[in-house]
Order: C-alpha cells, then structure tokens, then sequence
C-alpha cells in the first residue's frame, strides 16, 4: 500500500464561512506527515473530517485506499483535543478506563508504559506528572492496540521546553518503528524536525504540499557589498538571472532564478563593470522567510 490516507477536493462550509476549500493531498504509508499553518488555516477541521467527528461538505477520503469504516479507525490512534484523564488516579489505572472505553485489552498497557518511558511512574498519581508527561500518558492511551496509525492535534501545545523535546523525541522514536502519523501544527519549527511530509494551509486554502525538504528548502542568495551600493545595485540589476535584489543595511541580498549561484562569476562581473566587492558571501534564505513568503503570496 503506497498511501494510508487519501484526500480529494474537500471542502467543509460553516454558513458563508469556508474552512476549507478543495484541499488534495495524500499521506505515504510510513511518512511523519505535517499538516502545517497558522491558526484558523483549517487543519483541525480536516483532522476532525478524517476522523469522522465532523462531515465534509463537499469532497471524498479514503483510508487505506478503501472506503472509510470503523474497521479503519480501529486501526488509527487519536489524540484530537487535551485528554480527558483522572487527577487523583495512578497513569495505569488511567490506562486501564481508557482501554474499556476503547475496547482495547488491559495486556498492551505495559508495552504502552515502555514506550513513553513512564513505567517507573505508573503508580504515580496523574496530578503529580509534569506537563510532559501528561502529553507522553496521552500518546500511550493512542498507542492502547498497537494502531498502524497515529494522529495528533497540535501534539507540543501548551508544553514547557522540556515537555516539547520529550514529545518530538516520542514522535520520531514512533516514526522509526514504522507508524504512519499525521500531525496538525502551527510551528515550522516542529515541521522541520519532524515531519517528512508537509501539507500547508492557509484560510482553508491548500498552498503546497509535499516531501518537507522540497517544500521547504531555503533559497540560496548572494550577498554582496561595495563603497557605492547605489551603483552596485544598478549594475548587478541589469545582470541576466537575477530576480530580486534587496537592500538589507549596508549589503544587497541578490536573488537568482535557478542554482547553484556562481559567486565566481559574480564578482568577474561587477569588477569588469568597475566595482571592487568588499563583501560576497552565499547565504540560504531562512525557512521561516520562506514560509511567511508562501503563506502571504496566497493570502486573500
């Protein structure tokens, strides 16, 4: 099976609001997918259509590459919204109501416990764990029947420092031992890391989507500086392939419409054109410039 889950034209209207609109993709068997925009873009909406808690209005999924059916979510892992989990009860005897409710059996809860490094603090009362912890308890009730499937929610939100690298260390861990997880986010920075796939949304609009290093690959530049930076900037203007130059302090930021940039012939260039660099360095655009570019360029 090359794709677990499959996306075509949905669309989901609240009234005149549109959440989502038309929005296409698919999720490779195996892949940390990363559904990834700014708040309000739509990405718990669509978790929320491919779970079944919410009904699309336009538009058809598949998981598995069949119809979706209860046979399917049985096979997915959930964590949509902050768990609902007893204070005063021990991270075991949490487990244990968790899997009633899921009819899952009591057995896996050890393996579950292993998994997220809580077995020293199973005894321990929820109240006492730290935010990490709670958010590691959490993944492990999704983790109750070994789904081949996990999907998270904004799966770092709220957490501490330390909360956030124990959970993406989890999510990677995960990822290793083979689990398809489609995961909701705002932060790039947590795209970067760990996600192989991206999806971008922005006002329920599909920007781009995805390998994560083609989608967000930082743009190389040139900078470049020189005693008279208003000559610089006409000539280098006039030179074939550039497509954007930008003054930033004392140096030009020159952008080209294809790499590797040649910085040798950049500077043959400007000298034969009368213009000594007293600067020239190759820098990459950063992937935080890149994503507001793509998130802007589309917005309405």
């Amino acid at each position: 099976m090359n794709n677990i889950l499959t996306l075509t034209n949905i669309s989901k209207f609240y009234g005149r609001i549109r959440a989502l609109n038309n929005v296409s993709f698919q999720v490779p068997n195996g892949s940390v997918y990363g559904l990834l925009g700014p708040n309000g873009s739509g990405k718990t909406t669509l978790l929320g259509i491919v779970m079944d808690v919410l009904r699309a209005s336009g538009g058809t999924y598949s998981w598995f590459g069949e119809n979706p059916s209860e046979k399917h979510r049985q096979q997915i892992g959930t964590l949509l919204e902050t768990p609902n989990f007893y204070h005063y009860l021990s991270g075991e005897k949490n487990l244990q109501i968790a899997a009633a409710i899921k009819n899952r059996s009591a057995e896996d809860i050890p393996r579950v416990l292993e998994i997220v490094k809580l077995t020293e603090r199973k005894n321990s009362k929820f109240s006492t764990y730290s935010l990490g912890m709670k958010q590691r308890l959490a993944i492990a009730s999704c983790l109750l029947g070994n789904p081949q499937v996990l999907v998270f929610d904004e799966p770092t939100n709220g957490l501490d420092p330390a909360g956030i690298a124990e959970t993406r260390t989890l999510i990677r861990t995960l990822a290793k031992e083979g689990k398809t997880i489609i995961l909701a986010s705002h932060l790039l920075d947590e795209v970067e890391k760990v996600c192989t796939h991206v999806t971008i949304l922005q006002k329920g609009e599909l920007i781009t989507a995805g390998n994560v290093n083609e989608v967000l690959v930082g743009e190389e530049l040139a900078e470049v500086s020189a005693s008279d930076l208003l000559k610089l900037q006409q000539v280098i203007g006039s030179l074939p392939g550039v497509t954007q130059l930008k003054r930033i302090d004392q140096h030009l930021h020159v952008f080209f419409d294809s790499s590797p940039i040649d910085l040798e012939s950049l500077n043959s260039y400007c000298f034969e054109k009368g213009i000594v660099l007293t600067h020239l360095q190759l820098r990459k655009k950063s992937l935080e410039s890149k994503f507001i570019e793509l998130t802007n360029n589309t917005s309405n």
